[in-house]
């Protein structure tokens, strides 16, 4: 597993933190969907005995996003630890996500979790909160909005550096032409990661706006795009669900296009170890979850502001087939 080095001090720190978090709180290494009743998969022992705490995570998902679930996993296993009733909506639509963080402002709750992809849809709300005092952590998306937007942190991989290692991953492979498969229009950390590969790669690349919430389009125009487009030698997409429609849909058009991938998952793995993925950029989503819970219960019962209030990064690493023998179990039970 490779960090990128523009990012390494940085995910070190994060890294770091995530230590420092763990003696602080007494919280273990390790989680998973059945954290809550296997204490060997998920932290186990007795939650803090600090006041109950109610915190709501708000994201803009798609439906079947399994990288979300990854996030809730770590949420999970840390409000278990922090005495913490979790609390998670979604919604691809910004309009939409800033009702549901509305609907939780008016619940009262103690703390929110709220991914910024596209952050003028929520910049009204999240100002909102503010002024009813509820304190805010944002993760995975829009790190530049985070401190303008009034949050006391955010935490997440720096979209525009990893979309340059990928480049430069693209370049250290000879490929000359790349496809950026963004699954989302408008949303600002994918155009961010395509506009990153296109920075540092040597040779061109084309971006292909699909609809990311139907699988079946998404991997006819993927297939399209690769028979009209005999010259491309590399496909990236932003979401490991895209990989797989990457590969049906290079099967299909008897490309041989190389697919690559952001996010990491059980699936991308398999795909890893059979060679019909490259390689694929790992952002650690549980640690996203994980630790926004943990910053917000921390605030609350010792003031405490991770990062100093800059950015914690939890990426990007670049995980190929030789690291597939360490990460099998890991993402077989949904914490990578």
């Amino acid at each position: 597993m490779r960090t990128n080095r523009k990012a390494a001090g940085r995910t070190a720190a994060a890294l770091l933190t995530a230590c420092a978090l763990a003696l602080v709180a007494g919280c273990s290494g390790s989680g998973g969907k059945d954290s809550e009743d296997k204490a060997d998969d998920g932290g186990g022992g007795t939650a803090a005995k600090t006041p109950r705490m109610k915190i709501a995570m708000v994201t803009h998902s798609g439906e079947g996003d399994t990288f979300w679930d990854i996030v809730q996993s770590g949420a999970k296993v840390a409000a278990a630890k922090d005495n913490v009733q979790f609390l998670y909506a979604a919604n691809k639509e910004g309009k939409e996500q800033a009702q549901l963080i509305q609907s939780y402002i008016d619940q009262d709750v103690d703390g929110l979790v709220v991914s910024l992809a596209k952050p003028e849809a929520v910049k009204a709300v999240l100002a909102k909160a503010a002024a009813a005092g509820i304190p805010v952590v944002t993760i995975n998306s829009g790190a530049e909005f985070s401190e303008p937007f009034g949050a006391l942190g955010h935490i997440g991989q720096d979209e525009a550096i990893a979309g340059e290692a990928v480049g430069e991953e693209l370049n250290k492979r000879g490929k000359k032409k790349a496809l950026c498969v963004i699954h989302e229009q408008g949303n600002v950390s994918l155009e961010g990661r395509c506009a990153g590969v296109e920075k540092t790669f040597e040779g061109t690349v084309e971006n292909l706006n699909v609809e990311g919430t139907n699988m079946p389009a998404t991997t006819s125009s993927i297939e399209a795009k690769l028979q009209s487009g005999k010259d491309i030698d590399a496909v990236v997409t932003l979401g490991a669900p895209f990989a797989a429609a990457s590969v049906k849909a290079k099967e299909s058009a008897g490309s041989g296009a190389e697919i690559n991938t952001f996010d990491l998952n059980e699936d991308v793995v398999k795909q890893l170890k059979a060679k019909e993925i490259g390689f694929a950029v790992d952002q650690q989503p549980y640690l996203q979850g994980y630790l926004a819970v943990d910053e917000l219960w921390l605030h609350k019962n010792n003031g405490n502001v991770i990062g100093g209030g800059k950015p914690v990064l939890t990426g990007p690493a670049l995980v190929t087939e030789k690291d597939v023998p360490a990460l099998e179990k890991f993402t077989a039970r949904g914490t990578r």
